[in-house]
């Protein structure tokens, strides 16, 4: 995938995060991150330093609009740190040949892991951070549990329909 696509699912992404998927709450407990998605789905041929800032910069753009503090920064900086190490775990060598990550080039199976492992990862570090407190934690494995599944469900159908 060129990069003039990368950005351009970047910025509508981000906009579908900001204008649609910020708006909707359920109980209190459901906090869809979608632009998880673009960082997900990054080159695997990417340098880890180059996933590092682009997890940064991403972070940053969410932190403004949701006014957090640098919550999301530091949740996608944690899971593009992680990154090259989990695809180098559930990723086949065969499969690291292609340049991206998606159904048609690692399979569903490694897919689901990769993206579960990921999402779980993101949401956990973002809520416990929001909450900065271990007197909440029951409220907050809710939240991750509900808001991952909805993210992970959203990802995983983008990936399906983008490959028909």
């Amino acid at each position: 995938m060129d990069w003039t696509k990368q950005l351009l699912r970047y910025i509508v992404v981000m906009m579908l995060q900001v204008l649609l998927f910020d708006q909707l709450q359920f109980l209190g407990v459901c906090h869809p991150y979608i632009y998880v998605l673009c960082l997900l789905m990054m080159p695997i041929t990417l340098p880890h330093s180059a996933d590092m800032l682009i997890g940064a910069a991403a972070g940053a753009i969410m932190d403004i609009f949701c006014n957090s503090l640098g919550v999301h920064m530091a949740g996608c900086i944690l899971i593009m740190f992680i990154r090259p190490y989990l695809i180098g775990a559930i990723v086949s060598d065969k499969d690291r040949l292609n340049e991206q990550i998606s159904l048609h080039a690692i399979g569903m199976e490694a897919l689901v892991k990769y993206v579960v492992i990921m999402v779980l990862i993101h949401h956990l570090t973002i809520f416990l951070l929001a909450a900065w407190s271990w007197h909440h934690i029951g409220f907050v494995l809710l939240e991750t549990l509900v808001s991952s599944t909805v993210t992970i469900a959203i990802i995983i159908g983008y990936n399906a329909l983008k490959n028909r």
